[in-house]
């Protein structure tokens, strides 16, 4: 073993011995840094338990959610709006799914509107939404009764439905849903699940109101409409006559006779398109919203063929106003936390500060014989300080533990939301470090700056 490691071991034992002739005054001395780093892991752990449940919280409304809709079609100069055009599929769904690092989820939907029946009573839903059963994790939705249809229902082209409270109120009065069959356009579907209730969203809109599907039965089966009419969920209203034979023999009757509406009524054939209405994407966290956009925005203008220059045939809507407002609370609610556990360190260093001059003014003859063997002034500053740090990281390891148990306490006494944080851990014990050096130097130099002479003269 060096020299060099033995004078500082020798330096340990030296601030251990004297630590030790006061342990009562030591103890109560570490007893404010206990409380300072206690009380910066349990407020961290408060704080990040907090943020993380108020961003499940908002989450739950949308916050991490991306919506991509189609274009605009248009025809004869008129434009049809937003989310006419038919450039989506359920392929777009699933290469985001897999070829965006930021997405969490994705959930095709096909959108549809009509009345749903269920013996004598009918209701016309907000939402009748066909998707795949990503849908609940973008969403982050639960099932209060029964199950969500899976992807083989999807596959399969089933006619199974889940639905929200809403609806389950107004069509089954409180009775169980589960296992009844409602009708849907005239097309029976088995219900096999209710969802948690979720409330209205952010614009007063009652999200509980809805029903969900595999995207498949509701295009096929609910709004795929007759190759006389357009698709439902992309109708743009002026394309009824395209394909019809009446350019074909011009100054001719038509060879083939007409289709009486009622004909078309009684046999329907379905045309099915695979496009989407859109499709509902979840951020991994509110900061990965902006990198998904912009690698959504990438994979489909190459998907689609879109050349540079080009306008992209889709939109993506973001909850940017929403994303905002979350992480000005979270980093507000933080600092404020941090802030207060801080004080509880400075109060702690303080004192600490006053006990080493305590200790200083105590020892000053011992000082002085140790200058008169042979101690330098950096050998009394290195003794001090490292008493000093010594009483502070004590206090920084009690304190982690009480900070721990209290954090773990406050969670199963008030059931409070709290999450560990390793960064607060560490950041404890370089600060409860910092916070002996600091407050110790002054002492510290204090001691080494004494005339030997005078020390020994001390009474």
């Amino acid at each position: 073993m060096s020299s060099i490691t033995q004078f500082h071991l020798r330096t340990l034992r030296t601030a251990f011995h004297a630590l030790r002739r006061n342990k009562m005054r030591s103890a109560l001395t570490t007893l404010g840094i206990i409380i300072g780093v206690a009380a910066v892991i349990t407020m961290m752990e408060i704080g990040n338990g907090s943020s993380r449940a108020i961003q499940r919280s908002i989450a739950s409304m949308g916050a991490d959610n991306l919506i991509v809709m189609p274009g605009t079609a248009s025809s004869g100069g008129v434009t049809f709006g937003g989310g006419s055009a038919m450039t989506l599929t359920p392929d777009d769904a699933e290469a985001i799914a897999t070829e965006v690092p930021a997405v969490r989820a994705v959930a095709p939907i096909v959108r549809a509107r009509t009345q749903i029946v269920y013996g004598n009573r009918n209701w016309v839903p907000v939402y009748i939404y066909g998707t795949t059963p990503s849908f609940l994790d973008v969403r982050q939705w639960g099932i209060a009764e029964g199950e969500f249809f899976t992807d083989q229902d999807v596959r399969n082209t089933s006619k199974v439905a889940v639905i929200g409270q809403t609806l389950a109120r107004e069509l089954f009065a409180g009775a169980s849903p589960i296992g009844e069959e409602i009708r849907v356009k005239n097309v029976s579907f088995k219900v096999i699940g209710v969802l948690v209730p979720k409330g209205a969203n952010m614009m007063g809109i009652d999200q509980d109101d809805i029903l969900l599907a595999p995207w498949t039965t509701i295009k096929n089966r609910v709004s795929g409409s007759t190759l006389t009419n357009t698709n439902q969920s992309a109708d743009t209203g002026g394309t009824q006559n395209v394909g019809t034979m009446g350019g074909l023999y011009p100054g001719r009757p038509d060879p083939y006779p007409a289709v009486s509406s009622v004909q078309a009524a009684n046999t329907p054939v379905t045309a099915r398109f695979v496009n989407v209405d859109q499709i509902m994407v979840a951020a991994r966290s509110p900061q990965h919203i902006q990198p998904a956009v912009d690698q959504i925005t990438r994979l489909l203008r190459e998907r689609h063929r879109i050349r540079p220059g080009q306008s992209d045939d889709f939109n993506i809507r973001d909850m940017t106003e929403m994303t905002r407002q979350l992480s000005s609370t979270t980093f507000l609610m933080t600092r404020l936390l941090l802030s207060v556990a801080l004080i509880s360190l400075v109060v702690g260093g303080v004192g600490i500060m006053n006990i080493m001059l305590v200790s200083v003014t105590e020892r000053t003859r011992e000082i002085g014989l140790r200058m008169a063997v042979g101690a330098r002034a950096r050998d009394i500053l290195r003794q001090f300080l490292v008493e000093s740090v010594v009483l502070c990281g004590a206090g920084g390891a009690f304190g982690i533990l009480l900070g721990r148990g209290s954090s773990l306490l406050l969670r199963l006494l008030l059931n409070w939301p709290t999450e560990l944080s390793v960064g607060a851990i560490v950041a404890a014990v370089l600060v409860s470090v910092t916070v002996g050096v600091v407050f110790g130097y002054y002492p510290a130099w204090k001691a080494s700056r004494l005339d030997p002479i005078e020390a020994l003269r001390y009474e």
